[in-house]
């Protein structure tokens, strides 16, 4: 059943109403402090702001703390309330997109930690141009999938899908400088790598965006489209579905 008809609200009881969009809202509000994550270890690296970067890595702990707060929730929710369908379907898809906001964390904190490194040993900004660039990219990822979570809006979400391609080809582009550069100066070859791990883990970062993306479409059309070639996806059959 497309959850666009039936959105919770037909249930008796309206404290169960009341959990399923207490669920959704503590995931925004995690979505929210990690999107924020992302955007200041970046603005640590380009800034050379290090003691933003360390605000970063204390905060990792706070995201932590979040999805296990969800997740609790969730557990009480499936044993008090058996739910099923889309309420169902909900409640499966918090928890997956709890688990891939926390690993964004993670990536943020590692951005922070190379950014440290890198501002404490005075690199300059060779790479930076890059990495503003993919950062940029992915945290509107970030942004769009939360928004499309929220909405239930699976345009949106498919658009996504197929963006994270874009991501990976700048990457490896991005990749393919860097290491040109560490051929041509032996003496870069400490802090480019650095600034390979800094980009990989936004690239991650765009995978899992691409991951909540996906999970909003299994959320609404009941479609598991993981392991999918985006290529193959046909925007128009899913909207029809349900």
């Amino acid at each position: 059943m497309d959850i666009s008809s039936d959105i919770h609200s037909q249930h008796i009881s309206r404290q169960f109403n009341q959990e399923l969009e207490e669920l959704k809202t503590h995931l925004m509000a995690m979505g929210g402090l990690v999107e924020k994550q992302v955007q200041d270890a970046v603005a640590a690296l380009l800034e050379g702001d290090s003691a933003l970067g360390r605000q970063v890595v204390d905060n990792d702990r706070a995201v932590n703390d979040m999805q296990i707060k969800i997740d609790e929730e969730c557990t009480q929710v499936l044993a008090r309330r058996q739910p099923t369908a889309s309420d169902l379907r909900l409640v499966l898809a918090v928890i997956r997109a709890a688990s891939d906001l926390e690993r964004i964390g993670d990536e943020a904190s590692k951005i922070a930690r190379n950014a440290c490194e890198l501002i404490d040993c005075d690199n300059g900004s060779r790479g930076f141009v890059e990495v503003r660039m993919i950062s940029e990219h992915v945290r509107r990822m970030v942004r769009d999938a939360l928004t499309s979570f929220a909405r239930f809006d699976t345009e949106l979400a498919l658009k996504l899908v197929h963006e994270d391609e874009e991501v990976d080809n700048e990457y490896q582009s991005a990749m393919r400088s860097l290491m040109t550069f560490m051929m041509e100066d032996a003496r870069s070859i400490s802090p480019v790598l650095s600034l390979m791990w800094i980009l990989r883990a936004l690239e991650r970062i765009g995978d899992h965006a691409n991951n909540l993306a996906e999970y909003v479409v299994y959320l609404v059309k009941g479609m598991d489209i993981r392991h999918t070639d985006p290529d193959d996806l046909d925007a128009e059959a899913i909207a029809r579905k349900g």
